[in-house]
C-alpha cells in the first residue's frame, strides 16, 4: 500500500472511531409505526433516548431500545479505553426503511378477495460521540 493511501485509510479509520451503528432487519412492524417512535429519539443524548424508549408504551419502542443498547455496545467495542458516560454519546442518525412485504388474501363478499399487505421494516441507528469535548 502506498504511503498516501495508508495515511488516508488511517484518517478514515480515526474518523469512524467516534461513530458506531446497529441494524435491525426485517422487523415485523410497519415502517409508519416505527417512524413515530424513531422521531422521538432522533438527535437526543443516549441516556435521555433510553428513558424515552423505556417508558413509551408502543411495541416499537422495546425493539428500538434493544437496538440502541446494541449500538452503544458496538461503540464500546471500538473505543475500549473510553468511557460511555464521559463520551456524551447521542443518536446521530436513525433511519427507518421499508422491508419486504408478506401478501395475504382476505375473503370479501360476493366471491371477491382483498389483499392484505403485512409490512416489515429495516432500522439503521448510528450513535456518535461529541468530539468537541475530547479536544
Amino acid at each position: 500500500m502506498g504511503s498516501r493511501k495508508k495515511q488516508m485509510a488511517d484518517a478514515i479509520k480515526e474518523a469512524k472511531k467516534h461513530v458506531a451503528f446497529a441494524k435491525l432487519n426485517n422487523c415485523p412492524t410497519s415502517p409508519r409505526k416505527m417512524r413515530l417512535v424513531a422521531d422521538l429519539v432522533r438527535g437526543e443524548k443516549v441516556e435521555k433516548a433510553l428513558n424515552i424508549l423505556k417508558f413509551n408504551n408502543k411495541e416499537a419502542s422495546g425493539r428500538l431500545e434493544k437496538l440502541l443498547l446494541s449500538a452503544i455496545a458496538n461503540w464500546q467495542a471500538k473505543n475500549e479505553d473510553a468511557d460511555v458516560e464521559t463520551a456524551e454519546l447521542f443518536v446521530k442518525e436513525i433511519r427507518v426503511d421499508g422491508g419486504s412485504m408478506l401478501k395475504r388474501l382476505r375473503p370479501a363478499p360476493q366471491g371477491r378477495a382483498h389483499r392484505i399487505r403485512k409490512r416489515s421494516n429495516h432500522v439503521t441507528l448510528v450513535v456518535g460521540a461529541n468530539n468537541n469535548t475530547q479536544a
